[in-house]
């Protein structure tokens, strides 16, 4: 259970930092398109809810 729980985490820790990585390579004025300030982007990506 706690290796799966572990694991879990791990994936979930990748996500974010994936999701992180892809929206701050995109301009300011690709982000204003999809509706997403750059200050957002932790935070979204922390709770999973992009657009």
């Amino acid at each position: 259970m706690f290796t799966s729980l572990l694991l879990s985490k791990i994936k979930a820790y990748l996500h974010y930092r994936e999701t992180v990585r892809e929206l701050s390579r995109l301009t300011d004025r690709e982000l204003d398109d999809i509706g997403i300030a750059r200050f957002q982007i932790d935070g979204l990506a922390r709770k999973g809810s992009i657009g």
